[in-house]
C-alpha cells in the first residue's frame, strides 16, 4: 500500500487530476447517442450529467463526478456494470466470474452504492449478496455516470457511498436527428467462446418518438491461467420498447423492458470443479453445481414539462414499477427463490433564478416488497416504505461557486416475523469551487449523510450456499452517519488536464459483515456488526496530449487510487477493501484508426480484517484497436479488437467474498463489428 501512495503522489505531481476517461460530445443529447458521430471520443467537460439537476456539464459540478460515453464507453463495456466502470479512479468492482460485478466506490459497496437506470433504482437484489447480479445491462447504455461520495441528497439512504446511473434513452426525450438513428454490434470472445449481439433503433418527428433495443449474450465458462473456471457460464437477454409524445411543452413517455439472466456460481461448481487446483475452488456443499436464473420486467413512465407553473422553469416526473425474481438451483433442483415488487416515484421541480440562486427541490417515494422462499431463506419477507424530500441550491460569487443541499427521509422496514423498525435519516451537503486562475480550480466538499440499515443487515439469519456464507443480522442496528470531507485540485491545459483528490470519511455506527472464524452448516459464519469507522483515501488522474501531427494524435493517461478503512479505537481493518493501484494507457488515433494499450498494477492488499486472507498483487495488460472501414453519409461501420489480461496473470479481487475460490478471467481477445446509422 505504501508503494501505491507514493505512486499516487507522483501521478498527482505530473499534472494533477483527471477527468475520467474521454466521453462523447454532450451537444448530442445522451438519448440520441446512436447518431453516427456521437460515439466518437470527446472531452468529458462537454457531457451533460443526467443524475444531477439543472442540466449541468461535468466540469460545472462541484461534487466529484465521472462519465463514460462514446468510444471510451465502447472500449470499457463488459458483461457486468462493476467491471465496466472499474477503470475510473476511485471505482472498482466486486466479482463472481463474468456474470456478477457490482461497483465499489471509494471502498463502499452493497447497499451504500445506488445502481440506477435513468435516475430510478434498479430494484434487484444485487445489494443483498455478492453472488447476485445487477439487472442493468451496460452494453445498451448511452452513457454511465458515477457520483463519488455521499449522494443521499438526491437519491436517499441507499446512496451514502455514491451512485452509478446508467442512461439508456429507453424513453425518448427528443426525436433523433434526421428522423431515424440506430446502432448494432456483434462480437466473439475467445476466453469464453462466447457471442454477444445487440441492436438499437430510434425514430420520430417533432410530435412522437419511438425506441426499441435488444441484446443477447451467450458465454461459456471462462479461461483462467492453467485451465477453466468451472461453472462460470452466463446467458443474458435484454430488450425494451419505449415511446414518447413531444412538443414545445416538453415530453411524456413510457417504456417496458425485460431482463433475463442465467449464470453459474463458480464459487459452487459441485463435483465438476477442474479449475486452478493450487487453491480451494469451491466449498462443495453438494454434488451439483449452483446456478441462478434471473428475470425482471420493468415499466417506466417519465416526463418533463417546461414552465408548468409561475416560478417553475421545469417539472420532471419519473415512476417505475419492477417485478423481479431469481431462483437459485442446486443442479436442476430449485433451492431458493428471491422476489421483489417495487414502485418508485420522483418529482423534481427546477425553479427560476431567485436572488442569484439556481436550484431544484423534489420528493421521492419507494415501496418495496421483498421475499425469499426455499431451503436457504436467510432473509425474511420484508416490506420497505420510504418518503424523502430534498432541496439543492447553487450560486456564483465571482470566481467561487457554492452548492448547498439538504434532505430528510422517513423509512419503515417491516419483516413478516419480527418487529417493525422506523428510521429518519437526514443529510446535508456543502461544496465550493474556486477558479483562482484560468486553468486551475480548487474544490471542497463537506457532507453529513445518514443511512438506514438494509433488510439483510437487520434480519438475515441462515445459510446461503451460493455466497458460501452463514449470515446473522442484527435487528437492533441503528442508522449510520457519515461525515466526509474531500479536497480536489483540477487543471485544464492544452498539454495536460487532470485532477487529484484526497478525502476522509468518519462513520458513526458503521455497519459491516464481520467474519467470525467460526463455521456453521459447513460455511463461514459472518455477522452484521456496527462500530465507528474511518475511511481515508486519494485518487489522481492526468491525461497528457503528447502530440497531434501527421503520425496521428497521441495521448497518455495515468491514474491511481488508494483507500484505507479501519474501525475506530484500534478495532482493526475493515474487510474486503479495494487494493491500491496505479495504471497508464497510451492511446493513438489517425483518420479511421484508433488503438490503445494499457497497464494497471494492483498492489497487494495486506491491510486485512481478522480471519480475512491477504490478496496478492498483480498486473493486467489490456489493449484496444478499431478501424472505421465505412463512413458514409447515413452509416458508419467499425471493426474492433479488444484484448484483456494479455499476459494471462492470476488475479483475485480484494473486494470479493470469493477471492480464494474464484480467479478473474485469464487472457481473452474479443473481435467484432459495430454499425452506427
Amino acid at each position: 500500500m505504501r508503494k501505491s501512495v507514493i505512486a499516487l503522489a507522483l501521478a498527482a505531481s505530473l499534472g494533477a487530476t483527471a477527468l475520467p476517461l474521454q466521453a462523447a460530445d454532450a451537444e448530442a443529447p445522451a438519448d440520441a447517442s446512436t447518431d453516427k458521430e456521437s460515439h466518437k471520443a470527446k472531452n468529458l467537460d462537454a457531457i451533460t450529467v443526467n443524475a444531477v439537476p439543472l442540466n449541468q456539464q461535468a466540469d460545472q459540478i462541484v461534487a466529484p463526478v465521472a462519465v463514460l460515453a462514446g468510444s471510451a464507453l465502447d472500449d470499457a463495456k463488459a458483461g457486468t456494470l462493476g467491471e465496466t466502470v472499474s477503470g475510473i479512479p476511485g471505482v472498482q468492482t466486486t466479482g463472481l466470474g463474468k456474470a456478477v460485478g457490482r461497483p465499489v466506490i471509494r471502498g463502499m459497496d452493497g447497499p451504500r452504492v445506488a445502481v440506477l437506470e435513468n435516475g430510478l433504482g434498479a430494484q434487484d437484489v444485487s445489494n443483498i449478496s455478492q453472488d447476485h447480479a445487477t439487472s442493468v445491462e451496460p452494453f445498451l447504455a448511452d452513457q454511465i455516470e458515477v457520483l463519488k461520495g455521499p449522494s443521499t441528497l438526491l437519491y436517499g439512504s441507499g446512496a451514502i457511498g455514491g451512485v452509478v446511473n446508467v442512461v439508456d434513452g429507453r424513453i425518448p426525450m427528443r426525436a433523433p436527428q434526421n428522423g431515424f438513428s440506430g446502432r448494432a454490434e456483434g462480437r466473439y470472445d475467445s476466453g469464453t467462446q462466447g457471442k454477444t449481439g445487440l441492436f438499437r433503433a430510434d425514430a420520430g418527428d417533432q410530435q412522437f418518438a419511438l425506441h426499441v433495443d435488444g441484446m443477447r449474450r451467450d458465454d461459456g465458462s471462462y479461461d483462467i491461467p492453467g485451465g477453466t473456471q468451472a461453472n462460470s457460464q452466463v446467458k443474458t437477454t435484454s430488450g425494451a420498447v419505449g415511446a414518447s409524445l413531444l412538443g414545445d411543452w416538453g415530453y411524456l413517455g413510457m417504456s417496458v423492458s425485460r431482463y433475463m439472466d442465467k449464470y453459474g456460481s463458480p464459487a459452487e461448481p459441485g463435483e465438476s470443479d477442474h479449475g486452478d487446483h493450487d487453491h480451494d475452488h469451491g466449498h462443495d456443499h453438494g454434488a451439483e453445481p449452483a446456478t441462478i436464473k434471473l428475470a425482471q420486467t420493468r415499466y417506466d413512465l417519465k416526463g418533463g414539462f417546461n414552465k408548468p407553473l409561475p416560478g417553475i422553469a421545469k417539472a420532471e416526473v419519473s415512476f417505475g414499477h419492477n417485478d423481479y425474481q431469481h431462483v437459485e438451483y442446486e443442479g436442476e433442483t430449485p433451492a431458493t427463490t428471491f422476489t421483489t415488487k417495487a414502485n418508485e416515484g420522483r418529482l423534481l421541480f427546477t425553479h427560476e433564478p431567485l436572488a442569484g440562486w439556481e436550484g431544484a427541490f423534489g420528493v421521492q417515494y419507494i415501496h418495496r416488497d421483498f421475499a425469499a422462499l426455499g431451503e436457504e431463506t436467510f432473509v425474511p419477507a420484508t416490506t420497505t416504505k420510504a418518503w424523502g424530500v430534498f432541496l439543492t441550491e447553487q450560486r456564483h460569487f465571482g470566481p467561487i461557486k457554492l452548492e448547498l443541499g439538504a434532505r430528510t427521509d422517513r423509512q419503515t422496514v417491516t419483516p413478516n416475523d419480527q418487529s417493525r423498525r422506523r428510521f429518519s435519516p437526514s443529510s446535508f451537503s456543502a461544496g465550493a469551487s474556486w477558479r483562482f486562475a484560468e486553468q486551475w480550480h480548487l474544490s471542497l466538499n463537506l457532507d453529513r449523510a445518514q443511512r438506514a440499515p438494509a433488510e439483510e443487515e437487520l434480519f438475515s439469519h441462515g445459510p446461503h450456499a451460493a455466497s458460501n456464507s452463514f449470515e446473522i443480522g442484527n435487528p437492533h442496528l441503528k442508522k449510520e452517519t457519515a461525515n466526509q470531507a474531500e479536497l480536489a485540485l483540477h487543471y485544464h491545459g492544452e498539454f495536460v488536464e487532470g485532477k487529484a483528490a484526497v478525502y476522509t470519511n468518519r462513520y458513526n455506527d458503521f455497519i459491516y459483515l464481520a467474519d467470525t472464524g467460526e463455521v456453521e452448516d459447513g460455511m463461514p459464519l459472518r455477522k452484521w456488526s456496527q462500530r465507528n469507522a474511518k475511511f481515508r483515501g486519494a485518487e489522481a488522474e492526468a491525461t497528457f496530449h503528447l502530440a497531434k501531427n501527421a503520425s496521428g494524435a497521441w495521448d497518455l493517461r495515468v491514474y491511481g487510487d488508494t483507500v484505507r478503512a479501519s474501525l475506530s479505537d484500534g478495532g482493526g481493518n475493515l474487510p474486503r477493501i479495494p487494493a491500491g493501484r496505479l495504471g497508464g494507457q497510451l492511446s493513438w488515433s489517425r483518420d479511421d484508426l484508433r488503438a490503445s494499450i494499457g497497464v494497471v498494477k494492483y498492489f497487494a492488499q495486506n491491510k486485512i480484517a481478522e480471519f480475512e486472507t491477504r490478496t496478492a498483487g498483480y498486473t493486467l495488460v489490456n489493449a484496444h484497436a478499431a478501424w472505421t472501414f465505412h463512413n458514409g453519409e447515413r452509416s458508419q461501420w467499425e471493426a474492433f479488437l479488444d484484448g484483456s489480461n494479455l499476459t494471462n496473470r492470476k488475479a483475485r479481487l480484494a473486494t470479493s467474498l470469493f477471492k480464494n475460490q474464484v480467479l478473474m478471467p485469464g487472457r481473452s481477445v474479443s473481435v467484432g463489428v459495430r454499425a452506427f446509422f
